[in-house]
């Protein structure tokens, strides 16, 4: 059974940075999509960042510039680095792998920036 652990969230203030980590379970790591997404109270899960098997990545436009994925295929992580962090950043954070049908997510862990 797959198992992705996020970890890193918390509470910042306005400008702050946070880290948030994933680790994953499968053996098979290298070749799975690795992604992070958000969802905020009363709004529907958006997808955050992207990063590909061979390291490529995609960011949403609210977060490009601040935000940066990476991912450590030796240690079955992924990463996910939030500088100059925004009240609007708020959100549940989840890690997610994705290969072909297969599709795994984590439980999730709080980012709040506030003041």
């Amino acid at each position: 059974q797959v198992h992705l652990v996020e970890s890193g969230g918390g509470l910042v203030q306005p400008g702050g940075s946070l880290r948030l980590s994933c680790a994953a379970s499968m053996s098979d790591f290298r070749m799975y999509t690795m992604y992070w997404y958000r969802q905020a109270p009363g709004k529907q899960r958006e997808l955050v960042a992207r990063v590909s098997t061979g390291g490529s990545t995609n960011y949403a436009d609210s977060v490009k510039g601040r935000f940066t994925i990476s991912r450590d295929n030796a240690k079955n992580t992924v990463s996910l680095q939030m500088n100059s962090l925004k009240p609007e950043d708020t959100a549940v954070y989840y890690c997610n792998a994705g290969l072909y049908n297969l599709d795994y997510w984590g439980q999730g862990t709080q980012v709040t920036v506030s003041s």
